[in-house]
């Protein structure tokens, strides 16, 4: 029985992936191996539509790559690739830009975020159309279910609507893809400010764990984590968001339900708990840690697997554009070395 394609993606927009990205994504990323014909992208092309320095982002690609490798993405039972290795989504978007309304990528909220977060000297075509470069990743590999979060639901819609526009105009082409709204991962939050989600884009880098981050700050960001005054180690978001937020992170990544570690943790301090959770993100990033810096001091090997990667999303790219080409009434692509 062939399994259902499915396409995700994620930006290389830091030095290294942070403990929201493992757990929020990069964990169900591993899972669905098993059950998906999995395609995964490290999407550069998309980096490039806010503020970025070159250089950097040649290092941040590799590196994302080099971490997704090191946490379990399987090049034996998943395609990853760069983005930018597969001229296809590039021409996809084109194709499928003649076909979406102004007002309808107008819609989108990706623009209106990020030219808030950056600033209007940020605001340019790319990232308006960034919508339509993310409809083209998805059904370029003729991708049937999409793992989004409920706040991504909108560019799968889009990307449906556009699918079955371009069926409807041009002949059958697209398999029409469905949201796959992953189980709900535990939320992560900032360890400065518990109220707030734990994202790269935080004011302070006090607050967020990085995976490729010295063991030491790691420690160190944990013993310095916001707790509160009452001293008690028990669950209660709404009044107790620091202390919460530690018991989720050690329950997600020891496997122990939080009501466990309040008993094991009855009567004793915050410094014991954070000691605790300390080790455990420790036993978690090692390993990744490890595995990618070997990966990124062997530039040959990483270059290999990302090779092999860009064959096969171009292999599965390349017949979905010649048969776009064909139905638009554009010449078969040239196949390119």
């Amino acid at each position: 029985m062939t399994k259902p394609a499915l396409y995700s993606a994620m930006q290389p927009s830091a030095d290294s992936l942070h403990l929201g990205n493992y757990v929020g994504a990069l964990t169900n990323w591993i899972t669905m191996q098993d059950e998906f014909r999995a395609v995964y992208a490290v999407a550069n092309q998309h980096a490039i539509t806010v503020p970025f320095e070159p250089a950097e982002l040649r290092d941040r690609t590799r590196a994302t790559a080099a971490q997704f490798i090191a946490a379990g993405i399987d090049a034996d039972r998943s395609v990853l690739f760069v983005q930018s290795d597969v001229p296809a989504h590039a021409e996809l978007t084109w194709v499928l830009s003649a076909i979406t309304g102004f007002g309808e990528a107008g819609r989108m909220t990706q623009f209106k975020d990020k030219s808030q977060r950056h600033g209007t000297d940020a605001q340019n075509v790319g990232l308006f159309t960034y919508p339509i470069l993310m409809a083209a990743d998805i059904l370029l590999y003729q991708t049937e279910r999409v793992p989004v979060g409920e706040d991504q639901r909108q560019h799968v819609e889009l990307t449906r609507d556009l699918a079955q526009r371009f069926n409807a105009r041009y002949g059958e082409t697209f398999t029409v893809p469905q949201a796959h709204i992953v189980k709900e991962s535990a939320k992560v939050y900032d360890l400065q400010e518990p109220t707030a989600k734990m994202s790269k884009s935080a004011a302070s880098d006090a607050g967020l764990l990085r995976v490729l981050d010295d063991p030491k700050v790691t420690s160190k960001k944990i013993m310095r984590a916001v707790t509160d005054a009452d001293g008690e180690i028990r669950f209660d978001r709404e009044t107790k968001p620091g202390v919460s937020n530690l018991l989720t992170i050690y329950s997600v990544l020891s496997g122990t339900p939080i009501d466990g570690l309040e008993r094991e943790y009855q009567g004793r301090g915050y410094g014991d708990l954070k000691k605790g959770l300390a080790e455990v993100v420790q036993s978690v990033f090692a390993p990744i840690r490890d595995r990618a810096n070997e990966l990124l001091g062997d530039p040959a090997e990483l270059d290999r697997l990302l090779a092999r990667g860009a064959e096969q999303a171009n292999e599965l790219a390349e017949g979905t554009i010649a048969d776009v080409y064909e139905r638009v009434g554009f010449p078969r692509p040239t196949r390119r070395v």
